[in-house]
């Protein structure tokens, strides 16, 4: 029997979400590194092909082949166009910001789902839901202190981005009634190559060879990480997953001042618990 299969649903859990942590942790280590050195454009294209050759050599010795066609290609270009833009402003907050102020203000995607949702497909938002909402708001002030100092265009482009992420996700939703998971992922691959390589071409820096492995540790860890949180998905709630994610928060601030020598603001951590519990109230089931 498998050994972490013998394991306690709760053991399970905790190592799927700890392979969750470390890859997104290492992918934003990527970004950091790379950032300013290798443009944002020409790390997404190497990384979609990348993605693209180990999700279809996947597929094709798997036997899922049939996994290679979409049933509804309009709402995966829809889905696309907004997760490349979510990644791009990612990706370009690491060069600008603490790793652990990216990390938090991405934290802000739930509010952004909840605000589209009824928005756009006429969800009604329950009294706790707009509680969430105003936490997460408020925690969003504490850490970008608008009146307090300049906000720096980089915290405006990663909120953005976490509004992309929202639309992405709300995307994803809808295509679950479409296509399995590694389709999806097989298109974010196949359609972002493309868009990559067309924002590059003319700005293109040429990898050395340790920027070329960074950038294929950034495929795989993007890979990973989703992978490993969706397993958890399936091994525990969604609020225990919510809140086992959180600890992304200090993992990445240990990596931020050992690795980058970064120095975090107590208001990044009063403002990461709001964001916390904005997102523990969120997915908190009515007793």
């Amino acid at each position: 029997m498998n050994h972490v299969e013998s394991q306690s649903p709760s053991l399970t859990v905790i190592l799927w979400m700890a392979g969750a942590i470390a890859s997104f942790c290492a992918l934003a280590s990527g970004g950091k590194v790379l950032s300013g050195i290798i443009p944002t454009a020409e790390i997404l294209f190497i990384r979609s092909v990348m993605g693209l050759l180990i999700v279809s050599l996947a597929l094709f010795y798997s036997g899922r082949r049939s996994a290679f066609k979409t049933e509804n290609m309009r709402l995966q270009v829809f889905r696309n166009i907004f997760h490349y833009a979510g990644q791009y402003g990612w990706f370009l907050g690491f060069g600008f910001l603490p790793l652990a102020e990216v990390f938090a203000l991405e934290f802000t995607v739930p509010v952004w789902t909840a605000l589209i949702a009824s928005t756009f497909l006429g969800e009604t938002i329950s009294a706790k839901k707009r509680f969430a909402i105003v936490l997460g708001l408020i925690g969003v002030l504490i850490i970008v202190q608008p009146g307090l100092q300049i906000v720096q265009p980089a915290a405006l482009i990663v909120l953005a981005a976490a509004f992309c992420y929202a639309v992405s996700h709300s995307a994803t939703k809808a295509l679950s009634a479409y296509d399995s998971p590694m389709t999806v992922l097989f298109y974010m691959c196949l359609i972002q190559a493309p868009m990559g390589l067309v924002l590059s071409v003319f700005d293109w820096v040429w990898p050395d060879q340790i920027q070329l492995l960074w950038i294929l540790i950034i495929a795989l860890t993007a890979l990973s990480a989703h992978f490993c949180m969706t397993k958890a998905m399936q091994c525990a709630s969604v609020t225990t997953v919510v809140t086992m994610d959180f600890m992304r928060l200090p993992t990445i601030m240990v990596v931020g001042v050992v690795f980058f020598a970064e120095r975090p603001e107590i208001s990044l951590v009063i403002g990461g618990l709001f964001m916390l519990a904005s997102n523990l109230v969120s997915v908190s089931r009515r007793r």
